[in-house]
């Protein structure tokens, strides 16, 4: 490593430093007995199973609209796709209150909204809202990163299959999918650690009800306000294990894509 490499080296040093000293603070505001109490609380314990479950819920959604998307794009050419490209995109940089703001009243004082309430059909402070929220955020996540994977794999695989006569769902299923299958996975892995940490858009949706719309970021919310730190904190860490458990699976997936380009393994 030469000088210039040490030089560079010193905000990477800084950061990874920041990191666990930001993890260490929420730890050190509590005694280790508090802590392990808040751990096994009801309330942490029904914040992350409410968690989990919208956010499989959701991942569903995001990969039954995303996947057929992201290869729709991925292979195909018309005019003003840059435009359309664009609207798919633009969730990723809207701030989470706005996107919550926004389904706020389309599915709850919108035309959508009066319909659906007329058949039944609630999202307004109800679990619902917090499954709409979040698959709205994960859906343009998938799609970006399916369409990457897609454009990746060979057109010459396809060609190929045609001309053994498969058609193209056959093609879809047994050739594009198991050929971008680890970049796909790292993607949708992604998403849902996105979609784990979701707060504005589900607060404004859901709302923030103990023991029904309480996610671990409603939970951590909830918590700081009426001063039960240990919970928060408990919730606050219990997100950040599961996000960092995610992270690390999506990283395995993309060095195992890179060591099978390579030809090797990981």
């Amino acid at each position: 490593m030469n000088r210039f490499d040490r030089i560079l080296a010193v905000p990477l040093i800084f950061f990874l430093l920041l990191v666990p000293a930001v993890v260490l603070a929420l730890i050190n505001q509590v005694s280790m007995h508090d802590l392990i109490e808040a751990v096994f609380h009801p309330e942490t314990f029904f914040a992350l199973k409410f968690s989990l479950m919208t956010s499989v819920v959701a991942m569903t959604i995001a990969i039954i609209i995303g996947i057929p998307s992201a290869y729709f794009m991925a292979r195909s050419s018309f005019r003003f796709k840059g435009i359309l490209e664009t609207i798919l995109e633009l969730p990723l940089v809207m701030p989470p209150l706005i996107v919550g703001v926004g389904l706020l009243f389309l599915l709850g004082h919108g035309m959508l909204g009066t319909f659906l309430a007329k058949i039944g059909i609630n999202f307004i402070f109800t679990p619902l809202g917090a499954v709409a929220v979040q698959a709205f955020i994960a859906t343009p996540i998938v799609i970006k990163s399916a369409r990457a994977a897609f454009s990746s794999v060979d057109r010459g695989y396809e060609e190929s299959a045609q001309t053994l006569g498969l058609n193209p769902l056959t093609i879809f299923l047994k050739v594009n999918i198991p050929l971008a299958g680890k970049s796909l996975l790292s993607g949708l892995v992604l998403a849902w650690a996105r979609t784990m940490g979701e707060f504005g858009g589900t607060l404004m949706v859901a709302g923030a009800t103990r023991f029904r719309t309480e996610t671990l970021p409603i939970a951590v919310y909830l918590n700081i306000s009426s001063g039960e730190t240990g919970i928060a904190i408990s919730c606050a860490l219990v997100l950040l294990v599961v996000a960092f458990i995610l992270l690390f699976v999506s990283r395995i997936f993309g060095m195992n894509k890179a060591n099978g380009d390579r030809g090797g393994y990981y």
